[in-house]
């Protein structure tokens, strides 16, 4: 049993854990003054499911599509040195994108496990799972079968391409920062508000305190943390369709 709290607690790291305590002690200390059970769970799970619900989503596909760029302009200036691509790509892991170094590593080490060029590009596709990587890596596995005629000029083209998807992606990424913004300036405000009312509001909250209260807050707030989800949903980018299937 010790061993199984050991492991978890590593998984959720320190930090969280110590994160979690502090707001649970707070969820403690705001029922045993306002005597609704229901804050045990409701302030802890606020403390920490609010900035996960407003605060910015990562995504991948942005940054993944920046280090391609890196990536595709690195290559280009390499190969016009007179270098095949195989050897392009082992030159180029030593100025990879950090997101990029373990992917391309792999990559070479099914090089020299003897599998062909072609082979190791589909399945660093299949690594990454990702639609803009399936045409760069389709690319240079198409330039590899003609020999690497044309590899240079592909690349190139590509770079240019990138260029306009990343500019169209940070405007989209703009648009959508927007209604987290305005979301969480109102959820400040709410709760600045009912947390004062709270406090100083006398007997108006009372009817919360019965049962049938606390069920109806929790319905209430329920509520609201399935509006923040639903939200979120809407402003976290979907996958685009993959171009290149499982390499076998």
């Amino acid at each position: 049993y010790h061993r199984r709290l050991t492991d978890l607690s590593s998984k959720i790291g320190p930090r969280r854990l110590a994160l979690a305590a502090a707001w649970l002690t707070v969820g403690l200390m705001a029922a045993s003054i306002t005597r609704w059970p229901l804050l045990v769970v409701v302030v802890p799970g606020l403390g920490i499911g609010l900035p996960l619900l407003l605060g910015k989503p990562s995504n991948r596909e942005l940054e993944l599509l920046q280090a391609l760029d890196r990536w595709v302009r690195t290559m280009a200036a390499i190969l016009p040195t007179g270098r095949s691509i195989g050897d392009a790509i082992r030159v180029s892991v030593r100025q990879a994108p950090t997101l990029l170094v373990e992917p391309l590593s792999l990559l070479v080490d099914r090089l020299d496990d003897r599998w062909t060029l072609t082979q190791a590009l589909y399945a660093m596709a299949d690594d990454l799972d990702s639609a803009d990587a399936d045409a760069v890596l389709a690319s240079l596995a198409l330039a590899a079968q003609r020999g690497g005629t044309g590899a240079q000029a592909t690349l190139s083209s590509l770079a240019d391409a990138i260029q306009e998807r990343l500019k169209a992606l940070r405007e989209i990424e703009a648009e959508r920062a927007k209604p987290r913004i305005v979301v969480r300036q109102v959820t400040t405000i709410t709760l600045t508000v009912l947390g004062g009312a709270l406090l100083f509001g006398g007997t108006f909250f009372e009817p919360y305190r019965s049962g049938i209260g606390q069920v109806i807050l929790a319905v209430l707030i329920t509520a609201y943390l399935g509006s923040l989800v639903f939200l979120r949903r809407l402003t976290v980018a979907r996958p685009r369709q993959r171009i290149l299937r499982r390499a076998t």
